[in-house]
């Protein structure tokens, strides 16, 4: 959309893609097929960062809480993943679309991390925008981690307590490569964070979307990007 000047792009968006289930339920149709529809508007949420030279898409695709769903919901999304790497991957490589992973991705079936490890060396040196899936995650687990390693560094003698700082706690962090998120999208009308990237959502503009994500097109993501665009981002300021 040519009328969002590049100068007001978010150089990160975050995405909580909510409503996949609610929008197959709504049609009479079994939940996985809406989260196998909610993998067409990752496509859609992509390419519309590659047209508005987004550099970072993080995506809320699996939640350390989404292990208590019902086992045969969890197999049906695995399989989901696996089969949206292989058809995705190649399109990332071809798109010069670089993935990257947060969370605790060691939880993931054997076939599927198998399958992220091929897609993520495979793309590895793409530039042109990445994908953060976020997978097996959550904040405050991630927040843990982190303390538990500042700790181990401090208790072994490499870091002294006066010397840890919000970079410190930032460095050691699952999103330490990545900037923070400037836009976080929310849809299906919740207001809620649901444990997701609590400490580098601290300044992140919102935008809050009734549509169900599979819903959410290309489009979409284009007006969500021209909101945040008309937005003074004071950051504390006056």
């Amino acid at each position: 959309m040519g009328d969002v000047p590049q100068s007001s792009t978010p150089q990160h968006v975050a995405v909580i893609m909510d409503g996949n289930g609610r929008w197959a339920e709504s049609r009479g149709l079994p939940r996985k097929a809406g989260h196998r529809a909610g993998a067409e508007s990752v496509r859609e949420a992509a390419d519309a960062c590659l047209d508005l030279g987004i550099k970072f898409l993080t995506l809320y695709a699996f939640s350390s809480e989404n292990w208590n769903r019902p086992e045969k919901e969890i197999d049906a999304l695995m399989k989901l993943l696996e089969q949206f790497l292989k058809s995705k991957g190649k399109e990332f490589a071809k798109k010069n679309v670089r993935l990257r992973t947060i969370g605790r991705t060691q939880m993931l079936p054997d076939s599927c991390r198998a399958q992220l490890d091929k897609v993520k060396a495979d793309t590895a040196n793409n530039t042109a925008l990445t994908v953060i899936l976020a997978l097996s995650y959550g904040s405050r687990e991630e927040l843990t981690d982190a303390t538990q390693r500042i700790a181990q560094k401090v208790a072994s003698g490499q870091l002294a307590p006066e010397d840890i700082s919000q970079e410190t706690v930032a460095s050691h962090l699952d999103t330490a490569d990545f900037p923070d998120p400037d836009l976080l999208i929310r849809t299906s009308g919740e207001l809620r964070l649901s444990n997701f990237l609590l400490w580098q959502l601290s300044y992140a503009e919102f935008f809050i979307s009734q549509k169900n994500w599979p819903d959410f097109h290309k489009s979409d993501f284009h007006e969500a990007v021209k909101n945040y665009s008309g937005r003074h981002r004071r950051f504390g300021r006056v």
